[in-house]
């Protein structure tokens, strides 16, 4: 009895249990979810990627091939250097007006040289031994060594540098080494995988991946060094520390896109973002300092507005909405002015190429030389024209430019501000915002800081104005200026044939 008691339990719960549940679906309303792509019949919260083409799941990225073909060119540079120790204002003796500036000599020189030493990376571009680099990595060394990826060590030679782009070229005594590809960075896209590789923080060589964050970023760094900076990096979130300068950003395809060259960061360590100079003004810089010494730069003959402007700003030089980069003035002696663009037009393509900002019109002339015929489209008024004009040097010509005087003086200048020039009571003039330790200036007692007001007599209130003073120049002549906070005119005499 109790076995039939028991299956009578089971089936009695058995029946309820069915019974309940048909009872729950057939009185019950319900919403109903699928899970279905329209494109595939894989759930549509499947977190693969798709070419929304055939549904099928991207290949995986693979960098082995562009880490094997970047590690061998890729270099580390060690430079050693004397550095000047100063205080940045002139320390003169009391009895040096008595007794003149020789004076001080008879205790010593104030300046006291400092052993610096310093590295950064570099890229092999041809197999006998062109390394290209930034100029910051090597800037004022007095001795450079390459080491190769397989510790082969070699001295090098500085062929010939560009603060304006931060770019330098390196030679060492090889033959058949390892070299990169050039790439196109105009045809760099935001969001693709690259590759930075180099020797950060002493390490050996070091490869780090990311994508192109953006493009044509400027962030005024390069006007440290130069008058006419040129920057239109490509942005990165590949990791990039000290030690990295000069290494290459690579594509998957082992193919050069530029040369690594500043961090946004905080604490002066990796914290987001790298920026790299183009690998197409790198071509174009590099080819120069090899064939001429220096830089042929080429220049529209423009003045725009920066991309910095203020709301302010734009209102006072009367901007309308328009994209492109807004001309405020054309000088009469430069290529736009023969090509007919005129103050308020909007530039918008360069030989074709859009420019949205300054920074990209800048990169794009910067891989031009002077004599070069480009096309320039611009708006006026709401129509988009495009003329042919052929670009010139600075000097307004196509003329070929040599290294000159001006180039060996072992200093970089900046024209006085204009509220600088006001509270010193001047109408302008030249800061030497550095003094390296070769050149002509490295043999003054000048020191940094100092406002350049004539040149043997005559005023300069700008760079430019000085340059063609010195250019004209020959044998030794007198600057006389002035130091901010100091009284008094300081004379100092220049020798120009000192290297």
């Amino acid at each position: 009895m109790k076995f039939k008691q028991f299956v009578a339990v089971v089936l009695i719960s058995a029946s309820t249990a069915v019974g309940s549940v048909w009872s729950y679906n057939h009185f019950t309303e319900k919403d109903t979810y699928q899970y279905q792509s329209s494109t595939s019949k894989l759930p549509v919260n499947y977190a693969g990627f798709f070419d929304g083409v055939t549904g099928k799941a991207a290949a995986p990225v693979d960098f082995t091939d562009a880490a094997n073909a970047s590690i061998p060119a890729t270099v580390h540079i060690n430079t050693k250097s004397t550095g000047r120790a100063s205080n940045n204002v002139p320390r003169r003796s009391p009895f040096s007006d008595l007794f003149g500036d020789g004076f001080d000599d008879l205790f010593g020189d104030r300046l006291r040289s400092l052993p610096q030493q310093a590295s950064g990376s570099g890229v092999i571009i041809s197999e006998d031994g062109y390394i290209v680099t930034n100029n910051h990595v090597v800037d004022e060394a007095d001795d450079i060594t390459v080491t190769l990826s397989n510790r082969r060590s070699f001295k090098a030679k500085v062929v010939g540098v560009d603060p304006s782009s931060d770019l330098a070229v390196l030679k060492i005594d090889a033959k058949g080494l390892p070299f990169l590809l050039f790439g196109n960075s105009d045809e760099v896209k935001i969001g693709q995988w690259v590759l930075a590789v180099g020797y950060p923080l002493n390490l050996n060589t070091t490869v780090t991946a990311g994508i192109v964050s953006a493009k044509g970023r400027t962030l005024d760094i390069n006007s440290r060094k130069s008058q006419s900076p040129v920057e239109s990096f490509i942005q990165t979130d590949a990791a990039v520390n000290p030690g990295n300068s000069g290494g290459p950003l690579v594509s998957t395809d082992g193919k050069l896109l530029g040369i690594n060259s500043a961090i946004a960061s905080p604490t002066g360590s990796y914290a987001g973002y790298s920026f790299t100079i183009p690998v197409n003004i790198v071509r174009k810089v590099m080819a120069d300092l090899v064939k001429f010494g220096t830089v042929q730069r080429a220049y529209l003959g423009i003045e725009y507005l920066p991309e910095s402007a203020s709301e302010d700003m734009k209102k006072e030089a009367g901007i309308t909405d328009g994209e492109g980069v807004y001309v405020t003035n054309v000088r009469t002696d430069g290529a736009a002015y023969g090509a007919g663009i005129k103050k308020g037009d909007f530039i918008t393509k360069i030989n074709g190429v859009p420019v949205y900002s300054p920074a990209d019109m800048v990169g794009q002339i910067a891989t031009y030389r002077p004599g070069d015929k480009i096309t320039v489209s611009y708006v006026r008024d709401g129509k988009e024209t495009t003329t042919n004009l052929t670009l010139r040097n600075l000097t307004g010509t196509t003329d070929i430019v040599k290294t000159s005087v001006f180039d060996k003086l072992g200093a970089q200048f900046q024209t006085l501000s204009k509220k600088g020039a006001q509270e010193m009571g001047v109408k302008g003039g030249v800061v030497v915002t550095s003094i390296g330790d070769k050149g002509a200036f490295s043999k003054t007692r000048m020191e940094a800081g100092y406002v350049i007001l004539r040149v043997n007599g005559k005023e300069v209130l700008t760079v430019e104005d000085f340059r063609k003073e010195i250019e004209k120049s020959t044998g030794n002549v007198k600057l006389e200026g002035m130091y901010p906070g100091f009284e008094g005119i300081f004379p100092y005499p220049l020798k120009l044939n000192d290297e």
